[in-house]
Order: C-alpha cells, then structure tokens, then sequence
C-alpha cells in the first residue's frame, strides 16, 4: 500500500515536525514577519511618497506662514497640522477664521471639502480589511491625497501575498513621511512668516497643482479613466462658485458616474 498522501485530504505540508498549513502560505497570514522585512517596507513606502513631497512642502510652508495673519497663534497652527492633518481644510478654516465666521460653519465646510475621502477609503476597503481596528483607524487618520495616491499605486503593481503581509507596513512609511513632512512645513512657515510677510503672494501653491497632475497622470491608460478626469475638470470649472466648496463634490461624484458608466458599458460590450 503506497504511503503517498492524498492531495484532496491533506490539509498541512510536513516540514521537519512542524506541519504549514497550506492556506497561510497563499494568503500571508499567520506569518511573522521579521524586524528587517518590516523595516524594508516601511522605507520602501517612504521613499515611493518622497516625490509628492515636492509639492506638499512649499503648501506646508504657505499655511504656515498665512496662519498667524488669519488670527491663529503659532501654537494653534502646529496643533492643527498635528490632529487634523488635511492641508485643503486647513487652508479653508483659516479663511473663515480670519472672515469671523463661527465654529459649526467652519466643521460644517471642512466637512464637505473632505468628503472625497470617502472615496479614497471605498477605494482600499478590500485591501485593508484584514487588517486590526487600530491600524484602520490609523489609515483613515493618514490618508492624504498623496499618501493614496502611493498605497494606490503600490497596491495596483503587487500581488494579493504582499497586501496581506505588508500593505500596513508600506502605509505606515508613507503615512509617516507626509505626516512628519507637514508638521515641519509649518513649523518653518511660521518662522518665515514672521520674517516674509508677503510670502503668501510669491505663488508658491502651484508647486501642490502641479504634485496632483503628477498624481493623476499614471491612471490615464484607459477610456472610462480619460473620460473620469475629463468631466472632473470641465465640471470643477463650471461649479466654482458653489458656496462651501460644493463644487468639489459635484465634480468627483459626476466623474465617478461617468467613468463607472463607461467602464460598465464597455465590458458589457465586450461579454
């Protein structure tokens, strides 16, 4: 009677006396990982964040510099790049700030202005689903434009066995650097704003224009993706003037639309 196991009924691999189970070889899980392969992933989503780093600094310095003139203390800067982490909203509560307006508009508008986040999280909510409540919770604190546009990237050039093993600790790199790299940012503006008061007017935000073209042009192989970006841009033009910000939203659930339409369409087509 031969002695080979059957692959139907065999659920481990023997090596040495310690069975592996099989599933946890295809998926990641159940794995340790080791100090240097954590280490290596988080430099790894560091430096694939360093490039949009570019742009964020001179918007960094600019808030910086524009927050004591809106009537928030240097402290007060700091302690909002520190725990509300959003350069757009920032900019926009200190608008407000500075026109007098009250609290509940200024959560209200900045509000709004973030809701494109929710896409963002729609976005990655299957490749981090597997992970603990404190590492998502940790993900949606960091997820900067910048920073999904990276995990975005990375994520769409590796295999199913990478997002599970490593998928947080590339994240963590990324989250890192741009969290590390806005607190800086104001700081230094802060500084240069109390020895260059007009540094606000040397067009210096252009540098973050530039950083989301960057950002964006990578996506653009597909139809459903030219079409996407396409009314993105045509409908922010044409709601503009929307009060709050409303025009944000407008655009990208209209693009959305759009590029979800055609992508449907297409592959119908092709069935």
């Amino acid at each position: 009677m031969s002695n080979a196991p059957n692959p139907d009924n065999c659920a481990t691999l023997s090596m040495g006396t310690q069975p592996i189970n099989t599933d946890d070889m295809t998926t990641g899980k159940n794995q340790k990982l080791s100090r240097k392969e954590i280490v290596r992933e988080i430099f790894a989503g560091s430096r694939a964040t360093i490039p949009m780093i570019v742009g964020a600094i001179p918007f960094g310095i600019i808030f910086g510099t524009l927050a004591e003139q809106s009537g928030l203390s240097p402290l007060g800067a700091i302690a909002m790049s520190v725990f509300v982490f959003a350069g757009s909203s920032q900019f926009i509560a200190l608008g407000l700030l500075a026109a007098g307006t009250g609290p509940l508009i200024i959560i209200a508008t900045t509000f709004i202005v973030n809701l494109r986040h929710l896409l963002y999280s729609a976005a990655l909510v299957d490749d981090v689903k597997h992970l603990s409540g404190p590492w998502r919770t940790l993900i949606a604190f960091g997820l900067t434009d910048e920073s999904f546009a990276t995990i975005a990237d990375k994520i769409r050039k590796s295999d199913d066995l990478w997002r599970k093993k490593y998928v947080q600790w590339f994240y963590l790199g990324s989250f890192s650097t741009m969290y590390g790299n806005w607190i800086l940012c104001t700081v230094i503006g802060i500084t240069l704003g109390e020895l260059f008061p007009d540094i606000g007017n040397w067009g210096l935000d252009f540098a973050m224009s530039a950083t989301f073209i960057g950002m964006v042009l990578p996506y653009l192989t597909t139809r459903p993706m030219l079409a996407c970006v396409l009314v993105a841009g045509a409908m922010s033009l044409g709601t503009a003037d929307m009060p709050h910000k409303l025009g944000l939203m407008v655009s990208a659930l209209s693009a959305l639309s759009v590029g979800l339409s055609y992508h449907l369409i297409s592959r119908n087509k092709k069935q």
